[in-house]
């Protein structure tokens, strides 16, 4: 059953008022803001690539207020092990039986900062819950809930001490973005009201963490057209048939564009997903999929420039695909 003009209006004024409230938090970044709640209701994750103190704690906190959830802050350093993010199982001697020790991956909203800076093991934890979500230890599974977003950052300057994220993680983030810096404008606003440092807690609930889930539930029935699916599929193949690229857009990728283009479709207000919704996330969706041949990287050719030849090259429908 593909979701109704009603039901689109619904949820374009709710998602409004979402943004609306993370925005009084970070203050002029609505357009950022309204990428990570589209991933969160698409049930997926955000890497924010950042310079340190641009507000990414200030968004995990802000979100997790805006929908009665959990947030948590995991300071990746090389010493962290696995079992500091996912829990353990410890035995307790007076029950006499092994209890589980949930880890601070069981919030709403995990903030995973510097992601980079643990080590590929420790890093590997969080594939099997951004995935899945839920921790199998000692074989045994436990959910993590929903909504579940993690929302990983690294910054961009300092890469002494710090492990590449391989592709295989990568690829598990739905989107990556940045929040950068703020305008002067903002910054004015921000400066006066410094002495509120934790703005977000002052911030009322709009929706609760099932109402997220019931988002993200009607957003997988907005409408489709196969032309527009066949039109995103192009895309996709033209990145990995670039002679810039050793590897293209992956099946999981293409999935995830499908699943947040539902999602930004619907905040729109409408019940179909048009192709101007593909060329608009395909950046932040894409591009850090992208595996550039290292002669090509090194003539200066980056992901953004694949991906932008690769719209450019393929004709985007023009007969318009609702229902």
């Amino acid at each position: 059953m593909s979701m109704t003009p009603e039901q689109a209006a619904w949820f374009r004024d709710t998602f409004a008022r979402l943004v609306d409230n993370v925005d009084a938090a970070l203050l002029g970044k609505r357009e950022v803001v309204a990428l990570v709640l589209s991933a969160m209701i698409a049930e997926g994750h955000v890497l924010l690539e950042d310079a340190p103190g641009t507000g990414k704690t200030s968004l995990a906190k802000a979100i997790a207020a805006s929908v009665q959830g959990t947030s948590t802050r995991i300071q990746f350093t090389p010493d962290l092990l696995p079992s500091d993010v996912t829990g353990v199982t410890i035995y307790d001697q007076a029950n006499k039986r092994f209890e589980f020790h949930r880890g601070p991956v069981f919030a709403s909203i995990v903030l995973a900062d510097e992601i980079n800076r643990a080590s590929p093991k420790t890093q590997s934890a969080l594939l099997e819950v951004m995935e899945e979500s839920r921790v199998t230890v000692d074989g045994v599974a436990h959910e993590v809930g929903r909504p579940f977003l993690v929302i990983a950052t690294q910054n961009p300057i300092e890469q002494a001490g710090t492990y590449k994220l391989p592709e295989a993680q990568l690829d598990r983030f739905m989107i990556k973005t940045s929040i950068g810096y703020p305008t002067l404008a903002v910054s004015e606003r921000i400066l006066v009201g410094a002495v509120d440092r934790n703005p977000s807690a002052s911030l009322k609930p709009v929706i609760t963490t099932r109402a997220v889930g019931e988002m993200a539930d009607l957003a997988a029935t907005v409408h489709i057209d196969p032309v527009v699916a066949r039109y995103a599929a192009q895309i996709v193949e033209a990145t990995r048939e670039a002679s810039a690229t050793r590897l293209g857009v992956s099946v999981r990728g293409a999935i995830a564009m499908i699943r947040i283009a539902k999602v930004y479709a619907a905040a729109q207000g409408r019940h179909y997903v048009v192709p101007d919704d593909i060329k608009l996330l395909a950046l932040p969706v894409w591009a850090h999929r992208l595996v550039l041949d290292p002669e090509a990287e090194f003539t200066g050719t980056t992901a953004e420039t694949v991906m932008n030849n690769a719209l450019a090259d393929v004709e985007a429908p023009l007969a318009r695909a609702d229902a």
